[in-house]
């Protein structure tokens, strides 16, 4: 007995300690976030009273009533449009985001403003990479897509959702949602993962009469909360949609966790026209993913073999044999078919064609686009610039807001970039911001770019010193700062540019001896310009230097200034004291002069008395003997 319960314990230890470390990622909760854009409250939409943070995370644009364009868009009545005055460039930055793969979503709305623009086109970049550009008539059906999702992949810790003015009316965002997804969901196989996105282009549920979000089928939460349009048939006289109440094996399982109500509806053919065809216009030269859902839900087919079928893409057989008893296990039971395919034209065909029995049958379609993820700027460059940004005061209409070099489609304005292929980064080579109103100061960030060739700043009203540190940039060819209010005097490290071949520091208020290093370039055919300021010399063409005092002789002058003044201080403050000391005296005197009179007059008194007497008694002596 003893034994027995020792064993059920270790049993039972044994088993808590495998369900704590290999419980798989699904059993916790996923990361959710969904933001109503341009809301001052947290709001809650019916009926599935879904929760939307209130606006955050925005990089500029104005907040405003906003029309859903269609059924697709959550039930919500603000939006954040971003006017080209703000920039060409808008984001939202989203931090503290887990590692993963993530469903993204951006829904698209219209500013509710008479006289708007109010089919706005725009493009959407996620993560530097363009997913999207919005086709015109998007918002005129109901029945067009009025949001874009992407499946992507985010290691860094943030989410970078960015809209691209393209000259045709403000970016209008009305909702966002970031729904983390299994880290395997939609494996195609080699490319999976960092290196690609799969921009959602159509999800079918066929034979279905409803739309649905997957959270109306009451499905998984690591799905994704996926949109399914409905598709009763596929527009051919003889197929007919077909459906079942029975209980569906094999659905909602890891990684993709398909709703298990996905596979009780269908398309099936008949045996009058026993091909199944399904055609769609996509964009030409693409590479696409296609997910292709069966379940055996018609009554009439029992067992393998019944119901064989070919299926073929755009005219090339992709799976042969299908046959969905055999493949999935069992009658009313989920199998998932995916391949990739290059789309040349403007037309997706998948045909099914019969091989055994009469027909076909079709249970949901899912179409993604694959997209090569863009590399990214170097993060230590992105700061400099940010830093940059900030010291210049850059107005808003450069916009500066996302990745500075992609999308290659719309980089920042004035920056010109480099991509490495041996880091797979891009760098900055150039900066051209030359008469564009700018403020500020030269922050010492800026030689953290440390692949410039050249920089334009001349025209602006910048102001401080130049940084020592752009001497540290040493593939610096162009330096242009002419026309600024620079100030101080011209860094001692700019001799150390070797490939400098143009300077120009005119037009500034620099003072002190140019560098010898670059005074002894002029030699070279390097073309260097310092007029225009007054306090500069030391070469040809600029006023002759005083006589150069060494550092220990200024540091000797200095300390001298400083005790002649010390010296000068503390007589002054003697004289002071003497002065107010006289003062002192004299009002003593001043108040005391009546008393100090009569005791004069009475001692006069006493010694004229004295003198007096002196003479009486000699008179009575007689003469003096010495007399």
């Amino acid at each position: 007995m003893l034994t027995s319960m020792r064993q059920l314990l270790l049993f039972l230890f044994c088993f808590f300690v495998f369900f704590s470390c290999f419980q798989p990622t699904f059993s916790r909760a996923p990361y959710v976030m969904r933001i109503s854009c341009g809301a001052r409250n947290d709001v809650r939409t019916s009926p599935t009273n879904t929760t939307w943070y209130k606006d955050f995370a925005y990089t500029g644009g104005i907040p405003t009533n906003g029309t859903r364009p269609s059924y697709l868009t959550p039930n919500l009545s603000t939006l954040r449009y971003f006017p080209l005055s703000d920039g060409p460039e808008n984001c939202y930055n989203i931090n503290r985001v887990p590692k993963g793969h993530y469903a993204v979503r951006i829904f698209f709305g219209l500013v509710s403003e008479p006289n708007f623009n109010n089919e706005p086109l725009f493009d959407v970049s996620i993560e530097g990479t363009l997913v999207y550009s919005l086709p015109t008539g998007w918002s005129n059906h109901d029945d067009e897509q009025a949001f874009v999702e992407a499946i992507v992949y985010l290691e860094d810790g943030t989410a970078s959702l960015c809209f691209h003015s393209t000259g045709h009316g403000d970016p209008a965002i009305m909702a966002i949602e970031i729904l983390q997804v299994d880290d395997r969901a939609y494996f195609y196989g080699p490319g999976h993962g960092q290196g690609t996105m799969l921009r959602t282009v159509k999800r079918y549920s066929c034979g279905a009469e409803d739309q649905k979000f997957g959270v109306d089928y009451r499905a998984d939460p690591w799905g994704g909360d996926r949109f399914w349009d409905s598709i009763l048939t596929f527009g051919q006289s003889a197929d007919t949609p077909i459906s079942t109440n029975n209980s569906i094996k094999l659905a909602s399982v890891a990684p993709n966790f398909y709703p298990e109500a996905l596979y009780r509806s269908a398309v099936v053919s008949t045996d009058t026209n026993p091909v199944l065809i399904f055609t769609m216009d996509v964009d030409p030269n693409r590479n696409y993913s296609i997910w292709l859902h069966f379940a055996e839900i018609d009554s009439s087919v029992k067992a393998s073999g019944q119901r064989v079928f070919d299926v073929l893409i755009n005219g090339d057989v992709v799976f042969p044999d299908v046959d969905i008893v055999k493949m999935s296990g069992g009658v009313y039971s989920a199998l998932v078919l995916n391949t990739t395919a290059v789309i040349s034209g403007r037309t997706l065909t998948i045909a099914m064609h019969p091989t055994t029995g009469n027909s076909a049958l079709v249970c949901a379609i899912e179409i993604f686009e694959l997209i090569a993820a863009e590399a990214k700027t170097s993060p230590g460059e992105v700061k400099a610039l940010q830093s940059l940004k900030s010291a210049l005061g850059l107005p808003l209409r450069l916009g500066w807001n996302g990745d500075p070099c992609v999308p290659q489609q719309h980089p920042w304005s004035g920056a010109d970039c480099q991509f490495d292929r041996i880091s797979n980064k891009w760098f900055i080579d150039g900066l051209g911001l030359d008469n564009q109103g700018l403020r500020g100061f030269l922050p010492a960030e800026i030689s953290k770019l440390q692949n410039l060739q050249s920089i334009n700043l001349s025209g602006n009203s910048i102001g401080g010193p130049i940084p020592s540190s752009l001497g540290t940039v040493h593939t610096l060819e162009v330096l242009d700062l002419s026309y600024n209010f620079l100030n101080g005097s011209i860094p001692e490290s700019l001799g150390l540019l070797t490939a400098l071949r143009i300077l120009n520091l005119n037009g500034n208020s620099l003072s002190g001896k140019v560098p010898a290093a670059l005074g002894g370039r002029l030699l070279h055919r390097a073309s260097f310009n310092f007029t225009d300021n007054a306090g500069l010399c030391g070469i040809p063409g600029l006023p002759t230097c005083g006589p150069h005092l060494s550092a220990g002789a200024k540091i000797g002058i200095g300390l001298g200034a400083c005790i002649s003044l010390l010296l000068l201080a503390t007589c002054l403050t003697c004289w002071w004291k003497r002065r107010q000391n006289i003062l002192r005296a004299q009002r003593i005197a001043a108040r005391d002069a009546p008393y100090a009179k009569a005791r004069t007059h009475f001692n006069r008194d006493v010694q004229m008395t004295r003198h007096h007497g002196q003479e009486r008694t000699a008179a009575e002596n007689g003469p003096s003997l010495l007399a």
